[in-house]
């Protein structure tokens, strides 16, 4: 017994070793942490209103007063630019998470149930079948602009790629001699589902989580961009965007803080991703 809890602390420190070795991960979630920060403590860290108009101080360049210059309203960038990562981190993280419960239990429930397994899969497929993007308008364009709608339509969306990994995973796994094993000996198919099939699949659903967030982002700020995700009132990094296309030209700057806000959120998300994948894959474990 005690050797065993010695393996299993030694086998953590060495996958935390890993962890923190692997340059990916460190980057990736750091860049995500200080941006998750900068959200969370946006009243404090020099802001204005965001919503405040200020017509005399339209479109005025990046100065001490305003760093990243005003819109077309008058509104500090700044602050909107801020409080825009709110939104956008709000849903890439609301969105990774009920995409990823509902498909995993979409994707269980289809693997280990064979007779309900081809009628699911189907409707995945149709889903599927349909960019993200596409689905996510579609839903909004029957619905008012919110959060919690573009939340909502972007998970819809997202749900048919949780559910096929997942059940690939376990279709994998019904395969494996432990879980003959468990079957004849009278183990009931719940329990073989929460204890042998359900901790096998959290490394990869971890880490399709993650490029989840990233797609639902990207996602909202597509929405937003087009008019069909967060209200005009709520700033968001596409609607901040869509309110300076029209300016891009001589007023660059209303488009180019958001964009690069919004990319090096995508890339750190990503990177996490990338570096959880190879920290988890099992291949990658032999060489800790």
């Amino acid at each position: 017994m005690l050797t065993d809890v010695l393996k299993q602390h030694k086998a953590h420190g060495r996958f935390i070793t890993f962890i923190l070795n692997n340059p990916t991960i460190v980057i990736g979630g750091g860049l995500l942490l200080v941006l998750v920060l900068m959200a969370a403590f946006a009243p404090y860290l020099g802001t204005l209103d965001p919503t405040a108009v200020a017509p005399a101080k339209r479109t005025r360049a990046p100065s001490v007063q305003n760093w990243f210059g005003t819109d077309p309203l008058g509104r500090d960038l700044y602050s909107r630019v801020l409080y825009g990562a709110r939104v956008s981190l709000t849903v890439g993280f609301c969105v990774a998470t009920l995409a990823s419960f509902i498909g995993l239990a979409i994707g269980l429930i289809a693997g280990f149930v064979q007779w309900i397994d081809n009628t699911i899969m189907r409707i995945m497929d149709g889903m599927m079948s349909i960019p993200p993007i596409l689905v996510a308008i579609a839903l909004m364009a029957v619905t008012r602009g919110s959060v919690s709608n573009v939340v909502i339509a972007i998970t819809i969306a997202e749900i048919p790629r949780v559910s096929r990994l997942v059940r690939g995973i376990v279709l994998t796994l019904r395969e494996q001699p432990f879980i003959d094993g468990a079957i004849v000996s009278g183990t009931r198919t719940p329990m073989i589902i929460l204890r042998h099939i359900l901790p096998n699949t959290l490394a990869p659903l971890t880490v399709q989580a993650t490029f989840i967030c990233a797609s639902a982002m990207i996602v909202e700020s597509i929405l937003s961009f087009i008019g069909a995700g967060t209200p005009s009132h709520i700033p968001s990094w596409g609607n901040i965007m869509s309110d300076g296309r029209a300016l891009w030209q001589v007023k660059p700057y209303i488009v180019f803080f958001p964009a690069v806000f919004l990319s090096v959120t995508v890339l750190a998300v990503n990177m996490l991703g990338d570096g959880l994948r190879d920290a988890l894959d099992p291949r990658m474990a032999k060489r800790i």
